[in-house]
């Protein structure tokens, strides 16, 4: 990975990523390398904003000094970011802006679950593209839970497509594409073999009341999927 290829802005106090899926955004139990010691070998003193899951893809703020990292957090911490995310879920459903507003609890297992004995939680989530057995779904956290968005849909009864934590199954060409036929007898590899969840876009005020919006492009693993199913629609 060069980091020059996932900067989508950048200038003396912010540097704007679109994070690869796979690498967690900082040091977790696992011990594996994590995105922001990656940063740090070009920008020594950068620090994320925010993090995203290890399998979510997308757009990721990180302050290059002190006072924009407190400015952020600042803003974090009064629900003034607006984030929206783009999720593949299984099942066809028609929703325009459905609201989830159910409390989570985080679980030692590393999981949440829907409790009342929870943190009130709300996303507003609305179906983008409805294919026959999936949907493209927009999705808009107005809190910022754990594992939040990934949680209120499969409590809907539309896991994220392949989410393992919470009923997801990966998407299989062999399941959506007529006449299918395998090649050779090698098993079938997912056409997207990560969580299917992606960080689109943010938007947030500059201090002077400037609008900052930035929008990250798909990965490959998530364009190609969705290109599948419109293929096989």
């Amino acid at each position: 990975m060069k980091i020059s290829d996932i900067i989508i802005f950048e200038d003396v106090n912010y540097l704007i990523v679109n994070k690869p899926s796979g690498m967690s955004t900082l040091e977790d139990r696992s011990g594996e390398e994590n995105f922001l010691d990656v940063l740090r070998v070009i920008y020594p003193g950068v620090q994320v904003c925010h993090r995203l899951d290890k399998e979510t893809s997308g757009v990721l703020i990180c302050a290059k000094n002190k006072d924009t990292y407190k400015y952020m957090s600042a803003l974090f911490e009064r629900r003034k970011v607006r984030k929206v995310y783009h999720a593949l879920v299984q099942g066809a459903v028609q929703w325009k802006d459905r609201v989830v507003d159910k409390p989570i609890l985080k679980q030692l297992n590393g999981r949440v679950r829907i409790d009342r004995r929870g943190k009130p939680s709300v996303t507003h989530c609305s179906s983008l593209v409805t294919f026959k057995n999936h949907t493209l779904m927009s999705c808009l956290p107005l809190t910022g839970r754990m594992h939040q968005i990934r949680i209120h849909l499969a409590h809907e009864g539309y896991p994220i497509c392949a989410d393992g934590f919470y009923g997801g199954q990966p998407i299989f060409l062999s399941n959506i594409k007529r006449n299918y036929l395998r090649k050779g007898n090698k098993p079938e590899r997912p056409l997207l073999s990560r969580v299917a969840l992606h960080a689109l876009s943010i938007n947030f005020s500059e201090a002077d009341g400037k609008s900052m919006y930035f929008e990250a492009p798909y990965p490959k693993d998530f364009n190609a999927a969705i290109n599948q199913l419109r293929r096989s629609w």
